[in-house]
C-alpha cells in the first residue's frame, strides 16, 4: 500500500545537541533516538565519501523494523565525474559494493543531485538514466566492478527489490519537457525542491511515488516552515499519496495519470541550522495524521514543547 512518510535529511548535527537530543544522549544514539520520531532519514554521509558495510549495519540495526532510509549518491559521481567515461562506471560500482545493499529492506530511493553549474543534456542524461540499476539483483552485478578503493566489498546476496532513483536538479534548463520524458521512461522521481535558492521549481509526477526536499524560508537550509505553509504541504502531500495532483500542480509536463492504488510519497526537511527540521517534521506529521493520510502520532516529545 502507498505511503507518505516525512523525515529528515541527516541526523548528525552539533547544534540540535541538547535542543532536539536531550542533553548527554551519546553521538551513537543520536540516530536510534531520531528514528523513533520520524519514519526516514537521508543519509547524508554517503555523498561526501564512501561508507562501510559497518556502517550500513550499524545504521540498520539501530533503526525500527519498518523504518526507511533514503542514500545519497555520491558527488564524486554527479558533481566531478557527472557520470562520463570510465572512470563513472567503476565510481558507480564502487557506490554499490560499498555496503547501501547492507540495508537490505530499509534502503528506500537513492537521490542523485546535480550542482547548479549542471545544465540539462538529453544525450548525457539518458546515458546516466540508463546506466542506473532498476533492482538489487542489477546492483550487485554492477557492484562486483568495484575496484580497490572499496576496502571491505558488502556483495551478499538477498531478495530482489526494486531500486527507486530520485533526481534533484539545480539548473533552470531542467524545466524541460524532454526531461520530464526521460524520467518517465527510466521511472525516476523529479525531487521537487523548495527553497530560497533559485533553483527551479516544479511539481511533476514521474513515477510512482515522490520525493520532496524542503529546505527552509528564511535561509538555505534555515527558516522554519509557518502554519499555512505546512497546512498547504499537508493536502499536498495527502492528493499525492492517493494517487491524484493537487489541483494547482505546478506542472512542466503533462498531468500524470491518476493512481488507484496511490503513491508513496517521502518529504524530507533540510532546515537543519536552527534545529527547525525536527520540529516542522512533526508538525507536518501531526497535519498528515488529522487528515487521515498517515496514522496518528502517539509519542511522548517534550522536546517539543517549546520550539527553538
Amino acid at each position: 500500500m502507498a505511503s507518505i512518510r516525512v523525515g529528515l535529511s541527516g541526523w548528525r548535527y552539533g547544534g540540535w545537541r541538547g535542543v532536539f537530543y536531550p542533553p548527554g544522549l551519546v553521538q551513537r544514539r543520536e540516530l536510534a533516538f531520531a528514528s523513533r520520531h520520524v519514519p526516514t532519514i537521508e543519509i547524508n554521509g554517503s555523498h561526501y565519501s564512501l561508507q562501510s558495510p559497518v556502517s550500513y549495519a550499524t545504521w540498520h540495526d539501530d533503526t525500527p523494523d519498518d523504518f526507511i532510509f533514503a542514500v545519497k549518491g555520491p558527488r564524486y559521481l554527479t558533481h566531478m565525474l557527472r557520470f562520463r567515461g570510465d572512470t563513472a562506471i567503476v565510481a558507480t560500482a564502487n557506490f554499490f559494493a560499498s555496503g547501501i545493499l547492507r540495508l537490505g529492506a530499509k534502503l528506500g530511493p537513492i537521490l542523485w543531485q546535480y550542482p547548479p553549474t549542471y545544465p540539462f543534456d538529453p544525450a548525457a542524461f539518458e546515458s546516466f538514466l540508463q546506466l542506473l540499476p532498476a533492482d538489487t539483483d542489477a546492483a550487485l552485478d554492477f557492484a562486483h566492478r568495484h575496484d580497490t578503493r572499496v576496502k571491505v566489498p558488502w556483495l551478499e546476496p538477498q531478495p530482489r527489490r526494486r531500486l527507486r532513483h530520485a533526481i534533484e536538479v539545480r539548473h533552470p534548463s531542467f524545466l524541460d519537457p524532454a526531461f520530464m520524458r526521460l524520467l518517465r521512461r527510466y521511472r525516476a522521481a523529479w525531487v521537487i525542491s523548495d527553497a530560497v535558492a533559485d533553483w527551479p521549481y516544479a511539481e511533476d509526477v514521474t513515477t510512482d511515488f515522490l520525493y520532496l526536499r524542503l529546505h527552509g524560508t528564511e535561509t538555505l537550509y534555515g527558516g522554519a516552515y509557518r502554519d499555512d505553509a505546512l497546512d498547504r504541504w499537508a493536502d499536498r502531500l495527502a492528493a499525492w499519496g492517493a494517487g491524484r495532483e493537487p489541483d494547482d500542480a505546478v506542472r512542466v509536463g503533462p498531468k500524470a495519470t491518476r493512481r488507484a492504488t496511490g503513491r508513496d510519497v517521502y518529504c524530507y526537511f533540510d532546515n537543519d541550522k536552527k534545529v527547525q527540521a525536527p520540529y516542522d517534521a512533526r508538525r507536518l506529521m501531526d497535519r498528515l495524521a488529522a487528515n487521515g493520510s498517515i496514522p496518528g502520532i502517539d509519542l511522548p516529545l517534550p522536546f517539543l514543547q517549546e520550539q527553538p
